[in-house]
């Protein structure tokens, strides 16, 4: 891979997002926030909001819900890039019938040819009990094939519990 790829995981609300928009402030000044969040209801609309104003003015935020590939292929290469979240990405893809194999590939692709570096931030879904109905055992399971893909391909990997990162792969730098 071109670019260092850290993946950031851990389960809903365990300060995975907080924890890699640290790794990524500490890459440069002016980072690249890709949000990959939809607003189906106020609710998630009020988490974005929150989330955008943490952030403050230092960060740049594009949206992708559907295209990260090609928002990635986009990117200014000098921005070291956040993208947040791939939980969020895979579910809207779902929604709207797209080619998961296709997407992660088309992502992995825009990963490879980036320079700069990127991180991930994605749930980790498979510690659960074992979902009631099949597309929820779907997600799940397109849920671990992309995270162990990322996995495989990042420079480092870190799994938040709690708001503690736990280093499972490589180093932070």
């Amino acid at each position: 891979m071109a670019s260092p790829l850290t993946f950031i995981l851990g389960g809903a609300a365990s300060g995975k997002s907080h924890f890699a928009e640290q790794v990524v402030l500490s890459q440069g000044e002016h980072p690249l926030y890709i949000a990959t969040a939809q607003a189906y209801d106020a609710e998630m609309q009020a988490k974005i909001d929150a989330h955008v104003a943490s952030r403050g003015p230092r960060w740049t935020t594009v949206e992708a819900p559907l295209d990260l590939a090609e928002a990635l292929a986009n990117a200014p290469t000098d921005r070291s890039i956040l993208i947040d979240c791939m939980t969020l990405w895979l579910t809207n893809l779902m929604i709207a019938g797209h080619d998961l194999e296709q997407s992660r590939e088309a992502l992995m692709s825009a990963l490879f040819a980036r320079r700069g570096p990127v991180t991930l931030v994605s749930n980790e879904v498979g510690q659960g009990i074992v979902p009631d109905n099949a597309l929820a055992r779907r997600f799940r399971d397109a849920q671990g094939r992309l995270n162990i893909r990322l996995a495989a391909e990042a420079d480092c990997v870190v799994q938040v519990v709690a708001g503690l990162p736990n280093l499972l792969k490589g180093q932070l730098s």
